[in-house]
């Protein structure tokens, strides 16, 4: 009888893709709070769900754009649109990613050794530091949108989507292969190094070129300050994201949804300064 140990496979660099529905059930299964059924939960489904992210972001943000738009309509003013189209991607996510900024926010402000932050984050309550930074985040938003509606309700809305796009353009980019889970757990866990670092730039640059595309409706200057805004939000959110792997040692699901709202407050506040 050969008693030789089996070695087991080496596992692969990349986790095989999974089909497109797959991955896209995924995505809004995990991003947001729609009645999506999620198939598989794998690395491979991961792979294709963090590629496939800012699609859910971008039906939020029409989501948003039309509950503004129907405000205006009504004959309600730009600050109360603005409130309702910062309001819906709350509801959609059932207040996700804010959960995890104010999270977040308590960790690095915590100023304790990573373990205690780590368990700092996990408690359901929330402290100070994040009470201030999910306070001036929310404002920053309705004042943005305020002003940009203030404009026109287009740029209102174009806003609106673009924000909700790139919020989860960085979540693609924070799942890349070269980023490490901070505890072997959680949401973060199971998406943290799904994607390989080439395709996570892809996705970046489509994000940008669609920002855009979407900015030349309103003239050439705006088509220069929509992908400015893109790449300010991504900026944004990568300074985080290294701010909290020298922090935490890696990602968390809460990490991802500080993310997806220093992305979100990035690319409105740029938009209202062109």
């Amino acid at each position: 009888m050969d008693t030789t140990p089996q070695q087991s496979p080496a596992r692969p660099p990349h986790p095989p893709r999974a089909p497109l529905p797959d991955g896209l059930r995924f995505a809004f299964g995990t991003l947001t709070a729609l009645p999506v059924r999620v198939a598989r939960w794998d690395r491979g489904a991961a792979h294709t769900g963090m590629l496939c992210a800012p699609l859910p972001g971008l039906v939020i943000g029409l989501c948003a754009a039309w509950a503004g738009g129907l405000l205006l309509l009504a004959g309600g003013g730009p600050l109360l649109a603005a409130v309702a189209t910062v309001a819906v991607p709350a509801v959609l996510t059932r207040g996700l990613h804010l959960d995890g900024l104010a999270d977040t926010a308590d960790g690095l402000g915590c100023g304790k050794p990573a373990e205690d932050a780590l368990r700092v984050m996990k408690r359901s309550d929330i402290g100070p530091f994040g009470v201030i930074t999910l306070l001036l985040a929310l404002l920053a938003q309705v004042a943005a949108v305020a002003e940009l509606y203030s404009d026109s309700w287009a740029r209102g809305a174009a806003a609106a989507a673009l924000a909700g796009t790139v919020a989860r353009c960085a979540l693609t980019l924070a799942a890349r292969s070269t980023v490490p889970a901070a505890r072997p757990e959680g949401l973060g866990a199971a998406v943290a190094g799904a994607v390989p670092v080439r395709s996570a730039v892809a996705v970046a640059v489509v994000v940008l070129a669609g920002g855009a595309a979407l900015g030349a409706g309103f003239g050439p200057y705006a088509a220069l300050g929509h992908a400015l805004a893109v790449a300010a939000a991504l900026t944004a959110a990568e300074l985080l994201l290294r701010h909290c792997r020298r922090r935490f040692g890696g990602v968390t699901g809460d990490v991802f949804g500080g993310l997806a709202e220093t992305a979100t407050v990035t690319a409105l506040v740029v938009l209202t300064l062109g």
